[in-house]
């Protein structure tokens, strides 16, 4: 009988990070992560999936809290890590504070990068693949500097990863497109008319996960791939 896959999945109770562990539950062992207490958690999360808190603004404590929650459960392999957490400022550059800036870059990029090597050895053991969400916005957002910078730094460290983990452990960036996750509105921007083409949570997981059993190291979800994939977006 096939093992049950196990998967770690970062950012996980709202948004792409949500219906990525909505998708993977039914038929995988799912570790999911986010800043939410587990009684908020669990409200939103599927019947059997593990949970710890895990804020990636404080890297160092979250790696801690994430490698803890593996080692309770006994993992000392892993099929599939989706490190997808994240967060961002719609502001000017210039009144963007230093702890603003500090947020933004631990939470998509110091911790992304932190947790994929402390996860190195359970990804080796499994012959496991590491998935790194990146965001369209990495080739310049206006209003979202910091974050475009850090979501470039992530392609560019996947990118390097990938060559330097090659035949061990795979590894891939995928970019999604404008997805209706609620992070705009959380950043303080407001997109306009534009909201009504973003991607459903569920479709952008749908697409991620078809990016994931192809393979390529760099995917891009942009506006014309998922709307070309019919429900308008959804």
């Amino acid at each position: 009988m096939p093992r049950q896959k196990r998967i770690l999945i970062t950012g996980a109770t709202s948004g792409i990070g949500l219906a990525l562990v909505v998708r993977h539950a039914p038929d995988a062992a799912v570790l999911a992560t986010g800043r939410r207490s587990a009684e908020e958690a669990r409200r939103v999360l599927p019947d059997g999936v593990a949970y710890v808190q895990a804020d990636q603004r404080h890297p160092e404590r979250a790696v801690a809290a994430i490698l803890s929650a593996l080692d309770d459960l006994g993992w000392d392999r892993l099929d599939l890590a989706v490190l997808n957490a994240g967060t961002g400022h719609a502001v000017d550059p210039a009144g963007e504070t230093p702890q603003m800036l500090r947020d933004v870059l631990d939470a998509n990029l110091f911790c992304a990068v932190t947790l994929a090597q402390a996860l190195r050895p359970r990804l080796e053991a499994g012959q496991g693949r590491l998935v790194l969400i990146g965001s369209t916005a990495r080739k310049g957002a206006a209003g979202f500097a910091s974050y475009a910078a850090a979501k470039a730094g992530l392609h560019g460290f996947a990118r390097a990863l990938a060559e330097e983990w090659r035949g061990r452990i795979a590894v891939q960036v995928v970019h999604p497109g404008p997805t209706d996750t609620g992070m705009h509105a959380r950043a303080g921007h407001d997109p306009g008319r534009l909201v009504r083409l973003f991607a459903r949570t569920g479709t952008m997981a749908r697409l991620i996960d078809a990016a994931i059993a192809r393979g390529r190291t760099v995917e891009t979800i942009s506006f014309a791939r998922f709307l070309g994939r019919g429900e308008g977006g959804r």
